[in-house]
């Protein structure tokens, strides 16, 4: 399996299989809400589209980063979606570089979204498809965001079937400019345990599939027999 890392500016072919990454915190916002019932999340091109989307759906739950605004009904915090009742619920998720990084690569074979609370079950699939180039989309910071590249990093080595500590990926996530941000309180619509659920590896068992349905990219979670 080849393997690349790229950012989103630096996508300029369409790839064979793209693993988005974010792991602070759409792809693990995306994972709890999944594990909190959620059917499906539609992943919007910009918050007028979800806004949109929503009004045609209003039992569909709106998700954006940043503080609470009118028409949503979430933020993208792991911390404040752990206790939602999302049972059978469809989200539409807007954020600003994980949603960005899937609707990039929509056109790819097999799209999936990942973090390390999913990291060894999106590595299963990867090595289920076997054979495949594979590009790990690191969203944030413009392809910079260390906790991304550490996560695609330690996904790509555990789909090749090596053993790998976790630890040191896990610590450049602690350690990234992203954590400092959250427990330092910069970005709004923070909750104080978010590193912490974003770095919690393998919390669920399930992958994330994004596919186009009906000219909208929707994600759902890939459960193993």
């Amino acid at each position: 399996m080849d393997t690349r890392f790229l950012g989103i500016a630096e996508l300029t072919a369409t790839p064979s299989v793209a693993v988005v990454v974010d792991v602070m915190r759409a792809c693990t916002v995306a994972a709890w809400a999944f594990a909190r019932g959620a059917e499906k999340i539609v992943l919007a091109g910009s918050l007028d589209e979800a806004l949109a989307l929503k009004g045609r759906h209003p039992d569909w739950v709106g998700l954006k980063d940043g503080a609470p605004a009118p028409g949503f009904d979430a933020v993208n915090s792991p911390g404040r979606l752990r206790s939602r009742d999302l049972g059978g619920r469809t989200v539409v998720q807007k954020t600003t570089a994980g949603t960005v990084g899937a609707l990039a690569v929509k056109d790819a074979s097999l799209v999936l979204c990942a973090g390390f609370v999913v990291a060894e079950a999106t590595a299963r699939l990867l090595r289920e498809r076997g054979g495949e180039d594979v590009t790990f989309v690191v969203t944030g910071e413009d392809g910079r965001a260390d906790e991304d590249l550490a996560c695609a990093q330690y996904i790509a080595r555990r789909a090749a079937g090596e053993a790998t500590d976790a630890a040191p990926f896990l610590r450049r996530g602690g350690d990234s400019r992203a954590a400092a941000e959250l427990a330092q309180g910069v970005r709004a619509g923070a909750h104080p345990d978010d590193v912490a659920l974003c770095l919690e590896l393998d919390r669920f068992p399930f992958a994330m599939v994004a596919t186009q349905e009906d000219s909208l990219m929707v994600l759902r979670p890939h459960t193993f027999a």
